[in-house]
């Protein structure tokens, strides 16, 4: 498996900042750049749970799918080659199927996403994505990240 990665090194990678940079740690890339773990940890000073329950935090599950196509560009980004990564383009998340959410995420839970590469076609990328929380699954989709150049 390849090196983990601390949230300096995804700051690096992703340019999402916070609010919006929803993953903590890489804890896994597979050798074969096919598949990958990432943590989330969820704590009760995210903004999103000043509304979104204020008697009941939930975690949205908009930004739990939003969280797992981060977690995806990571891996998007592991595939490309040198000349590839010194080219300015952004992973763009570009659709979404089969989303289905099984359980709530609160504060306090610990995300795993778990990210598997399918194919891809003309800088768009398919990936299966899991998280789970205590190795439940609490949320998967099929996601397509498109890479394109940053203008």
């Amino acid at each position: 498996m390849a090196d983990t990665k601390t949230i300096h090194d995804i700051m690096r990678i992703l340019p999402h900042r916070f609010p919006f940079l929803l993953i903590d740690r890489v804890l896994e890339i597979s050798d074969d750049h096919t598949t990958c773990k990432v943590l989330k940890n969820v704590t009760a000073n995210e903004p999103q749970f000043t509304g979104h329950f204020p008697e009941y935090p939930v975690m949205p599950g908009v930004l739990i799918i939003e969280a797992m196509a981060q977690a995806c560009a990571v891996l998007g980004i592991a595939r490309l080659t040198e000349e590839e990564r010194r080219e300015k383009a952004l992973f763009f998340f570009a659709g979404i199927d089969e989303a289905r959410f099984k359980r709530v995420v609160q504060p306090g839970d610990q995300l795993i996403f778990e990210c598997k590469f399918v194919k891809a076609r003309a800088g768009i990328g398919w990936y299966e994505a899991r998280a789970l929380v205590d190795g439940h699954v609490a949320c998967e989709a099929k996601l397509m990240c498109a890479r394109r150049k940053a203008e």
